[in-house]
């Protein structure tokens, strides 16, 4: 079939969404669930995740199935992946016409409103059957269910914070902050040097805030999420106000990148890696290019600054699980293919895919405890030391993975406007409530 080329304006736009929807639909019926025998006699489910390529971008994922496959040559596990807000919306569409992928990583939001369309597997009696409960933090349970459905598993820990490079504040006269101000007062002596306090990339990487969130949770975002969900509060309050203002001061102290506007998350990894930024603002993900570089050596982790007029516990690290990986409810109705995903699971939390998790630079997401070599994974082991110190606490959750997207996504914005002097503090958080009034 021929197109003809496509002018400017909706009518391109039309046809471009035409197009796309079509291409997503193929692409669903491909990956849907279906029988679970193959061609070959092995039973076969679908992995469905939130990266291109997952093999590059998600290595310990990769280790964890082809040991799986390894162990059980019966079962082929076919892995696929998008970026993030294709892949929602691939799930989106496919919740729709019953093509769910058999397994899949998703938003706690979007996977909450695929429970109330019975959508989703109850994992309750394959965890109990299986003798896994007991395996997660209680607050993981608790935090994918919705009523008495466990909706989801941990796919993998968001242990957050920022990476220091101890020797680029040692160099200048600086000790490692503690407190808001104390930061404040770093990011002025190194921008006096030309140096860079935070590394962040902007561009393409909205999301890339996570140090930020935590502070959300400095200043009681927990507390409220709920009561500004339901109307009775709003995000637009004095005391998310008083973190945004703060954004402001960093901002003006100097502490971001001059290019942050322009530059992505990968970017922002290799100015700090590169040694020229003394933060960055990133999770233990980041730990494996961190320990291949020639910063490794002189690099912390710090959970983020405590404020004086913060409200709520101030020692407190993002250690929490990130979105959860589901099964589409359909599997329920295939014997091998439910036989086949139980596998999968009793696999993926088992003390040797849980070290594996571990060996490509993430934490554990059960009560195993790692072994982790302090030589080559000097950085792991700050991030891990960090999350274990005497008195920090964790919330129970990320704060953006407690809402619908769209008030994510806006989150994201208003700290990268504020940081980018786009927005005012007032306008930020404004700019939040908006998205929550129109869900």
């Amino acid at each position: 079939m021929s197109i003809p080329p496509l002018g400017p304006g909706p009518t391109r736009r039309r046809v471009l969404a035409a197009l796309t929807a079509v291409t997503l639909a193929a692409g669903l019926a491909a990956c849907g669930s279906g029988s679970g025998d193959s061609a070959s006699g092995k039973t076969t489910i679908t992995l469905s995740m939130q990266n291109p390529d997952v093999k590059t971008a998600d290595p310990a994922t990769w280790a964890i199935i082809e040991a799986f496959e390894k162990a059980n040559p019966d079962i082929d596990v076919e892995v696929s992946g998008e970026a993030v807000a294709e892949h929602l919306q691939k799930l989106s569409i496919a919740a729709q016409s019953n093509t769910l992928p058999d397994v899949f990583w998703v938003y706690k939001a979007n996977a909450e409103e695929m429970v109330k369309g019975g959508k989703l597997l109850d994992l309750k009696p394959v965890l109990d059957e299986l003798d896994l409960s007991a395996s997660f933090p209680q607050t993981t349970i608790s935090n994918f269910t919705a009523g008495d459905t466990v909706y989801g598993v941990p796919y993998q820990g968001l242990l957050t914070g920022l990476w220091v490079n101890t020797k680029i504040l040692a160099d200048n006269g600086l000790e490692q902050p503690k407190t808001f101000d104390e930061l404040l007062t770093v990011s002025r002596a190194l921008r006096a040097k030309g140096i860079t306090t935070i590394s962040n990339g902007a561009n393409q990487s909205a999301f890339s805030v996570w140090s930020f969130l935590t502070d959300l949770s400095r200043f009681g975002f927990a507390d409220k999420v709920d009561a500004i969900l339901a109307g009775k509060e709003s995000y637009d309050n004095a005391d998310f106000r008083r973190l945004y203002e703060h954004i402001a001061e960093l901002r003006d102290a100097g502490a971001f990148a001059s290019n942050v506007s322009t530059q992505t998350y990968q970017q922002a990894v290799d100015q700090f890696t590169s040694g020229k930024a003394a933060m960055l603002d990133a999770g233990v993900w980041a730990s494996s290019a961190i320990q291949e570089s020639s910063v490794a050596g002189n690099v912390d982790f710090w959970a983020g600054p405590q404020f004086s007029d913060g409200v709520g516990e101030q020692n407190i690290i993002m250690n929490v699980a990130s979105a959860p990986l589901v099964v589409s409810a359909q599997v329920g109705e295939d014997e091998k293919k439910l036989a086949a995903v139980k596998k999968l699971i009793a696999f993926y939390y088992s003390d040797a895919a849980q070290q594996l998790l571990v060996d490509n630079g993430q934490p554990p997401v059960t009560t195993y405890e790692p072994k982790v070599d302090p030589t080559t994974q000097s950085a792991l082991k700050a991030a891990l030391d960090a999350a274990s110190a005497p008195g920090v606490t964790s919330p129970a959750s990320q704060p953006d993975l407690l809402v619908p997207t769209a008030v994510a996504n806006a989150m994201y914005d208003s700290i990268y406007g504020v940081i980018q002097k786009q927005l005012s503090p007032e306008q930020a958080v404004q700019l939040v409530q908006t998205a929550i009034t129109s869900q």
